[in-house]
Order: structure tokens, then sequence, then C-alpha cells
């Protein structure tokens, strides 16, 4: 079974929906590095439809320019990549499909499929959401911004359950971002107050 992966780029006060103006400027190698990481070994590349518009609107240009990131933009090309959309339009990059049937099904049947090892799925939160909901995300992948964007959308709705989480590593860079990556978990226990006042300060 596939592991999928889900990266974002978040604010301190959960907008996962990008805004130039607080992202750009914490970017830099430290981080350009760590995105590197997650892009990595992926088989797969999954992604909603304004994720995928996004990166088909802009790397395929980048890797003909043949600049600095022609390089990654050339494995984003190379890579397979499945995108959620209800259109017919034709998708207009090497290596792209349409994600077939409901997605939970497709999905799962995507994460057992023979040779797939690693599904990644870059922003794209309405399907991370849908993915979280029904537990098919193996990790969550942070780069926390140490600003609040104070508008966006947030890559957490309300509702329920709650979805606790494992946190399995961090790192720190340079302009303050962190790189948090969480596990699907469970809550360590049930506790109340008086199950735990005893180890407040001083008892």
């Amino acid at each position: 079974m596939a592991t999928l992966v889900s990266t974002l780029f978040i604010s301190l006060d959960g907008v996962a929906e990008i805004d130039p103006a607080w992202h750009f400027p914490y970017f830099d190698d430290a981080m350009g590095a760590a995105v590197g990481d997650d892009y990595e070994d992926v088989d797969v590349l999954l992604l909603g439809r304004v994720t995928y518009d996004s990166f088909a609107g802009a790397w395929p240009g980048r890797e003909a320019a043949g600049e600095e990131d022609a390089t990654f933009a050339a494995q984003l090309g190379d890579t397979r990549k499945v995108v959620v959309t209800r259109g017919d339009a034709d998708l207009g990059w090497r290596n792209a499909e349409r994600l077939q049937g409901d997605l939970v099904e497709a999905v799962t049947a995507l994460k057992a499929e023979a040779g797939v090892e690693r599904v990644l799925v870059p922003g794209s939160l309405s399907v991370v959401r849908q993915l979280l909901a029904a537990g098919l995300v193996d990790e969550l992948r942070l780069f926390v911004h140490p600003v609040a964007a104070r508008k966006g959308e947030r890559l957490f709705d309300e509702g329920e359950p709650i979805y606790p989480l494992r946190l399995l590593r961090s790192d720190v860079f340079p302009t303050g971002v962190m790189k948090v990556v969480y596990a699907p978990s469970s809550m360590p226990g049930e506790a109340g107050y008086d199950d735990v006042k005893d180890s407040l300060p001083g008892a």
C-alpha cells in the first residue's frame, strides 16, 4: 500500500491558501531543499483542479525557459499526475490524467496500485480535507510560516470528529519557517482536570 503525503504551506493562523506576500519572503535555500525532499521518489502527484491549473499554467513554461527552476519543472512534468476534476477539457500537460469515479474509492485503488509507493498531494485543500476525513492521509507535512495571514482559506474546517495527530519530526529554517510532519494518531487517553492537576507547577 502506497504512502499518501499531503504537503502544504501554511500560516500560523491556519491559512493554507498561499498569498505571495507572506510566502515568498520566507523562501530560502533551506526551505527549497526541504520542498525538494517532499518531491523525491514520488510516483504520483494527486492534484485538485485549482492546484493543477496553477501548476500547468506555470511549470511547462518554466521548463521551456531553461532557467534555474527548469530542472524542478522538468521533474514535475515527467511525474505522473492524477487530477481531480469534473471537467473534460484537455489537461494540456504531459503525464496528466483525470481521476476516474469517486474520490475516496479511486484514491484507495491508487494507493493499492502495483508500482505505486508514494503519492504526493501538493496544496489541493478540498482534496486533502476529503482524504483526511476518509483516513487516507498517511503524512501531513506543513511548512508553518511565522506570520498570521488573517485572511484566506484554512486547512481545517469546522466539523467532527477531531483529528489527533502524532509528530514525526520537525525542522526550523533560518527564516523562522518550521516544517512539521504529522501522522494520524489517536488521543493519548481520556482525561479531565482532576486527572492532570497533580501535574501543575508546585503540585
